[in-house]
């Protein structure tokens, strides 16, 4: 868009604003229409370094996509001049024209006089009818009186206006309207009245009830957090890795630089003759697939008697920088001859997660192309991607100015693990960043010890030159999908030469690898194909075991060629799909064999040189 650098300017303008009038003005309100509670507020010098230290937080993780603040904006007075601020910062909003800034003027003078109507007749506002709901604001907090009434429902009002305006606006393209409805959402995300402890009438009662002990609290986890570059989510003294997560017994028996290989120990007197070789991605720990035993895939495949196998990824650090897309597909390679030797078996089958799924599709064209295809029985792709046309919000940081970036924040040949966290942060900001600054900065609250959020917040590091290739011929360019447009370790990648059968599982409701993307995966590959369409999304979507008898899934045996159209045909099955996915690997090879000699990791015939979960894994 032509008018994109003075567009981010404008944003940043409001987003700026915002910030400096959020506080004052609530300091204004809470004199003005309640004395006594602002006269029960801490010291005021503690609110204004709380309140400060929350704008340093807000910068730190925008500031990926906003640049830095020019010049203050005037404070406000009174209680009047929020709506004048709010006027105002329509009028810089370069997608409102003259007639939609008019409109938002006079349905905002419109708003206010129907709240303080209701206010004036009933006395308070437990039976107010307010026009914008919202659960930020579920709270009675926000309806008892008319202030904090005012600033929600006008915030909620701006909000939908200017989020309309993006949808409707003439002349954009597509990509350059998925940028700015990002751009819009994370402002107005970070712009919530209840982010601010002066704004926030919850906040402020429980500052008058522990005289500023929540803030204080709040204050130290957020300085914390500040030094180490990383939203906390949970209580993460209450994990060890080892002991109550990554707990399935098994052993390391192979490691390289890159990685290591973990076997399981086996629960069964029997196990599948053609073990099972596991790819996590490795913008990740592996242990999402092992959180504990109730949730674990690698626990309820080693007891329904597979030789499971998975590899644990090295996070990058100074020695890796030289690490490129080859290095991963020859690590593949490199795992799969592994395995095949110490089990003496001709072929294994395997899984590949997410990014470590497309380079699986990778280094299974090329182990075709080389006449090695049938090393490989079957391939499973867990919410993996390979066309990337419609790859889904991630392609929002695939700019070239977003890409620069990137390299700049590359430091020592790797990408710090946080940024990443922080950009899956930002794609869910008010749930994963601004529920939590309310919850536990904010109000005080202890956090809770949830497995799944300490992996999330057990972040690896990237090899530099890997991730940018990765998001440039993949993300940008969509190189994967033409034949012999990349190469791996001197060998051309068509995927059509990809005939082994696959099992390819999407998430409904993944926005990481949408499932119209994951989908489209059929149209590349040979063999036959099994598509599978789970409830829920990227993790939950996978990670369903069948005790829980959470969600579904979806199959569909006739003929589609589009999402849309095996949605339509398909039969619903509730609970997990991870019996279905058994009964189709046990149906590319039913035999067994007895589960004694190397498929038991640590005997003499298959040497160990650690326990499971390995040294890999807790590298930092």
């Amino acid at each position: 868009m032509a008018n994109d650098t003075n567009s981010g300017q404008d944003a940043a303008d409001i987003f700026t604003e915002m910030l400096r009038i959020q506080g004052e003005a609530a300091r204004q309100m809470m004199q003005a229409f309640s004395p006594q509670a602002a006269q029960s507020m801490p010291d005021a010098t503690a609110v204004d370094a709380m309140g400060q230290a929350m704008m340093e937080f807000q910068k730190t993780w925008l500031q990926f996509c906003l640049p830095r603040e020019e010049q203050a904006a005037p404070l406000l007075t009174d209680p009047a001049s929020w709506m004048e601020a709010m006027r105002n910062l329509s009028v810089a909003n370069p997608l409102l024209d003259t007639d939609g800034q008019r409109e938002l003027w006079a349905d905002g003078l419109k708003l206010w006089q129907d709240v303080l109507a209701q206010y004036s007749e009933q006395g308070d506002g437990e039976n107010a009818s307010l026009p914008f709901k919202d659960r930020r604001f579920a709270d009675p907090a926000w309806r008892q009186q008319p202030v904090f009434a005012l600033i929600h429902q006008t915030y909620l009002l701006f909000a939908q206006r200017l989020s309309e305006s993006v949808d409707t606006a003439e002349g954009l393209s597509e990509d350059d309207r998925e940028n700015l409805r990002f751009a819009s959402k994370g402002i107005l995300d970070a712009m919530s009245p209840a982010n601010y402890p002066l704004m926030n009438p919850v906040v402020l009662e429980r500052t008058m009830e522990t005289r500023g002990e929540n803030l204080v609290r709040g204050l130290e986890r957020l300085t914390h957090d500040l030094e180490k570059g990383q939203l906390t989510h949970t209580d993460t003294s209450q994990f060890k890795l080892g002991e109550n997560i990554a707990n399935t017994p098994g052993k390391v028996i192979y490691e390289t630089d890159l990685f290591q290989i973990l076997q399981y120990t086996p629960t069964t007197s029997k196990v599948m003759k053609t073990p099972l070789l596991i790819f996590p991605p490795w913008i990740n720990r592996f242990y999402i697939l092992d959180l504990n035993a109730k949730k674990s895939l690698v626990r309820w495949a080693v007891e329904q008697g597979v030789s499971v196998l998975l590899v644990s990824w090295r996070s990058a650090d100074e020695s890796m920088a030289d690490v490129i897309w080859d290095d991963y597909i020859r690590a593949q390679i490199e795992a799969i001859d592994v395995v095949r030797d110490r089990l003496k078996v001709p072929s294994v089958h395997t899984v590949g997660y997410c990014v470590a799924g497309t380079t699986l599709a990778a280094t299974l064209a090329v182990l075709a192309r080389r006449g090695e295809g049938d090393k490989v029985r079957s391939a499973t792709f867990f919410t993996a991607q390979v066309d990337f046309e419609n790859a889904g919000e991630l392609k929002l940081f695939i700019d070239e100015g977003k890409l620069q970036f990137i390299r700049q924040a590359s430091k020592g040949g790797y990408l710090d693990g946080r940024y990443l966290a922080a950009t899956f942060n930002m794609l869910r900001g008010s749930d994963l960043i601004w529920n939590y600054v309310v919850n536990h900065y904010l109000l005080g609250e202890d956090y809770p010890a949830f497995d799944l959020l300490y992996w999330n917040g057990d972040v690896t590091n990237l090899p530099a030159k890997w991730h940018d290739a990765y998001l440039r011929d993949l993300y940008r360019d969509n190189l994967l999908v033409e034949p012999d447009a990349l190469s791996a370790d001197g060998t051309a990648i068509d995927l059509r030469k990809v005939a082994v059968p696959t099992y390819i599982q999407a998430g409904r409701e993944d926005h990481i690898a949408p499932p119209e993307s994951v989908i489209k995966a059929l149209d590349h590959y040979s063999g036959d194909n099994r598509f599978v369409l789970a409830g829920s999304g990227h993790i939950a979507g996978v990670v369903n075991p069948p005790d829980a008898q959470k969600y579904q899934y979806w199959t569909n045996d006739g003929e589609f060629s589009s999402l849309e159209e095996f949605v339509d045909g398909a039969t619903e099955h509730p609970g997990s799909w991870w019996p279905d996915w058994l009964q189709w690997l046990e149906s590319q090879d039913e035999k067994r064999v007895a589960a004694t000699g190397a498929r038991k990791p640590g005997s003499a015939s298959n040497p160990a040189i650690e326990d499971a979960p390995g040294r890999y894994v807790m590298m930092r």
